[in-house]
């Protein structure tokens, strides 16, 4: 199986020590979405644990961890997501330098292929203009040229729990994607679009996935059986993934964020998350349903020998 820690959450930010220990425990309790009574076991071991797929925006925290996590055998890569937007936007991240700074040390650890960059969402306003966002991705560019093999775009969406937020007009959206692919053709940083919203290959955007089948098996050494994942949309590459996170548990206080609905379960979250916890706000309630979800390892054979 593979594990997506997580598009819920930050867990390399907030959680790292808490991760660390359920990989030691060998497995993770993840309350279902729509119903807190009902909870996921997840047995975690490297044999069924084909690779994690860590989402985060500062994985500082997580970085006196790694070894660790590398002496107990299990595999992964980091999607960094790394944008410009001041605090007012993004209100509780590290001043940028010290995000870019990170990353460079995390791709220096790992590899720059264990190190996808995200620029998402990009949004247009009258502070944080079309060129705005281009001559900050140029700059990004050229700062993190060499510490990835691939940039994933993504375009702002409008969500229910989010009014503020308006979706941008596609004649916009073909402007940002031809100048941000000129740009990454110029410092050598393939470009990728996340989802099949918009087609963007006569732009010399191809398509991707965050949780990728073929860069899975690039960097484990072993190919994998896996289908595309049934619970994410449509319009989304990713294959089949357990997501251990919980929502209204980070605390970057992005505006845009999707996985944050109400603030007083931010709080109560936060307040009730412990390291040694099975889960990653508290304990089980009292009648807690828990369903088995560990699933089997998707490995189906040895492409060749890669150091890790």
């Amino acid at each position: 199986m593979i594990i997506s820690a997580s598009r819920r959450t930050d867990i390399p930010a907030f959680y790292s020590e808490w991760m660390l220990a359920r990989l030691k425990a060998g497995e993770v309790l993840v309350p279902y979405p729509r119903n807190p009574e009902r909870l996921g076991r997840a047995g975690l071991s490297p044999d069924n644990t084909d690779c994690i797929m860590f989402w985060t925006k500062n994985p500082a925290p997580m970085l006196d961890k790694l070894d660790h996590i590398d002496s107990l055998g299990f595999r992964y890569y980091f999607s960094f997501t790394v944008t410009g937007y001041g605090n007012d936007i993004e209100r509780n991240l590290p001043p940028k330098q010290e995000v870019i700074e990170t990353f460079l040390r995390l791709s220096e650890r790992i590899g720059p292929k264990r190190v996808d960059w995200r620029f998402d969402p990009v949004l247009v306003d009258s502070t944080y203009t079309v060129q705005w966002q281009l001559d900050t991705f140029g700059e990004m560019c050229r700062k993190l040229r060499g510490a990835t093999e691939r940039c994933i775009i993504n375009f702002i969406k409008p969500y229910r729990h989010l009014p503020h937020i308006r979706e941008l007009d596609i004649a916009v959206i073909r402007e940002l994607a031809a100048g941000m692919a000129a740009i990454a053709k110029e410092h050598e940083v393939p470009i990728y679009n996340c989802t099949d919203v918009w087609d963007l290959r006569d732009l010399d955007i191809s398509f991707s996935a965050c949780i990728d089948r073929a860069k899975i098996e690039e960097i484990c050494g072993y190919s994998i059986d896996v289908k595309k994942d049934p619970g994410q949309p449509a319009v989304c590459r990713c294959v089949q993934s357990i997501d251990i996170g919980m929502y209204d548990t980070c605390a970057h206080g992005c505006t845009y964020c999707y996985a944050i609905a109400s603030r007083k379960r931010l709080e109560q979250n936060l307040a009730a998350h412990r390291p040694g916890a099975r889960m990653l706000a508290g304990e089980p309630p009292p009648g807690a349903e828990i369903f088995d979800r560990t699933g089997p390892s998707h490995k189906t054979g040895q492409l060749e020998f890669m150091e890790y």
